[in-house]
């Protein structure tokens, strides 16, 4: 199928909820950067037809990375969005393009026969994956902070389709904060 990655976290409506384990924040940020820049390479995400692979932070995973910017939690999704939209349009192009990897759609049981593999993302940099039992880490260009893991119960989201996410408990970071 054709279904977009897009499509697919809008699913539950274009708000922000108090489900702190979607991807409210990241479907938000995609539009956004859409909104600003129509001819953003972030729109790979809204076509369908193209494969590609995508590691979708969590709203939980944004809430992490704006608390390990400040030093302050925010109380809700909005105000986490408001954060992460405070470091600019091309930053948060930037970093969603990092989380993508492009023309190819990697499930969940290849990744962990996977173990040292470098993935080039659509930003241009790479990820590692790390494979540890029966659980796959991605390991970015940070290597003072922890390395996000793909969540169990959010891997292989939109099989059947062009474009395949897998639920991560990180932001992938394409430089060293």
């Amino acid at each position: 199928g054709e279904r977009s990655l897009v499509t697919v976290l809008a699913a539950d409506g274009q708000k922000f909820d108090h489900n702190w384990n979607d991807f409210d924040i990241v479907e938000k940020d995609a539009l956004t950067v859409l909104e600003a820049k129509p001819t953003s390479a972030v729109g790979v995400l809204a076509d369908g037809s193209q494969p590609l692979t995508a590691f979708v932070p969590t709203d939980r995973a944004f809430r992490r990375l704006v608390f390990d910017l400040t030093g302050k939690r925010p109380r809700t999704e909005a105000k986490t969005f408001e954060a992460v939209a405070g470091l600019g349009v091309d930053t948060v192009e930037t970093v969603l393009l990092y989380h993508v990897v492009l023309d190819t759609r990697i499930r969940y049981r290849a990744a962990l026969q996977a173990d040292g593999a470098e993935l080039t993302t659509a930003q241009g940099g790479t990820v590692t994956v790390q494979v540890r039992g029966h659980r796959v880490w991605l390991k970015d260009a940070d290597p003072d902070d922890r390395n996000p893991r793909v969540k169990m119960r959010l891997r292989d989201l939109n099989q059947g389709n062009q474009q395949l996410a897998h639920g991560i408990n990180r932001v992938l970071r394409p430089l060293d904060l």
